[in-house]
């Protein structure tokens, strides 16, 4: 995998759907947009070609699709990783702070890509994107919304002190860059359907640990409450999910069941190189010392007391 195209693809991709206003130059903005997209796809066929052959095992009739799909939560590329019980029981505030800044920097919006994902669906599956986006938006509630409750937790930990000692590992980025090219391209858009299943199927686990590690490092519950309350939320958004847009997708149109599965895939593999290489990182994986901690003296300064 190619980490040049990932940080590339990843810097064109940051401000891509900000709002903006219409000038003269135009068509230098068509010309850009052009080669992001030519970018992107080159990424992300280069991606499905490594997990094609595990997708095509998928069944396309719907009950047994929903079977297969919901397996990935103990068979699927990353699950049940060592990192995430590590990150609960073990983990320092130094390294929590690393862990963190990753993901924080992968983070590709999940309320944007429903957005994005339910343009022109059929309407079972659209009203359950939909009310997954309001969850998301905190039923109209802004203390509620799950972004700002990333950035609180991002606020309390300081991570804004580490942008320029701790950089981001590229697999952090292609996380990001996939989730962000599937829902944009509605040639894609089964694949993002099966890859915002596969976050709501895998991240409850992974949610219930970090939040556990947080609480142990005395990270006060509000900040802390976006993994708080995915541990729990997304449970009842998976089950949904499969239900109300897999099942009737897979129905309707036989074919969508091997995209569906490719996306899921997808974003599984991107998540299992993320853990790897956190695991590498942050040492759990060698008897030497962690690499983080040889960038303790510039960070140490800037950490918060409570994760001390």
């Amino acid at each position: 995998m190619s980490e040049a195209q990932h940080r590339r693809l990843a810097e064109l991709n940051r401000g891509r759907f900000d709002p903006r206003f219409p000038e003269a130059s135009w068509q230098e903005d068509v010309d850009a947009d052009h080669a992001l997209r030519v970018l992107e796809g080159e990424v992300i066929e280069r991606e499905r070609s490594m997990i094609a052959a595990r997708a095509q095992a998928a069944p396309t009739d719907p009950d047994s699709f929903v079977a297969w799909f919901e397996a990935l939560e103990a068979s699927g590329p990353g699950q049940h990783d060592p990192l995430f019980p590590w990150i609960a029981e073990t983990a320092t505030g130094e390294q929590m702070r690393w862990f963190l800044r990753q993901e924080v920097a992968g983070e590709a919006g999940f309320e944007d890509l429903v957005a994005l994902a339910q343009l022109r669906l059929p309407e079972q599956p659209k009203l359950e994107l939909a009310r997954n986006y309001w969850d998301e938006m905190g039923r109209g509630n802004a203390g509620g919304m799950h972004g700002p409750m990333l950035a609180r937790l991002a606020t309390a930990v300081d991570l804004a002190s580490l942008e320029e000692t701790v950089p981001v590992v590229w697999e952090s980025l292609a996380l990001g860059n996939i989730m962000l090219g599937l829902a944009a391209n509605r040639r894609y858009a089964y694949h993002a359907l099966g890859a915002l299943g596969a976050i709501e199927l895998t991240a409850p686990g992974r949610a219930a640990l970090v939040n556990q590690g947080l609480k142990r490092l005395k990270i006060a519950g509000h900040a802390r409450h976006y993994f708080a309350l995915h541990a729990t939320l997304d449970i009842k958004h998976s089950a949904a999910w499969n239900e109300e847009v897999l099942h009737p997708v897979v129905a309707a149109e036989p074919r969508a069941a091997i995209a569906i599965a490719e996306g899921a895939l997808l974003r599984l593999e991107a998540g299992r190189r993320c853990f790897e290489r956190y695991r590498a990182e942050l040492g759990l994986d060698q008897s030497q010392p962690s690499r983080v901690s040889s960038a303790s003296r510039v960070v140490r300064s800037a950490v918060p007391m409570s994760l001390r």
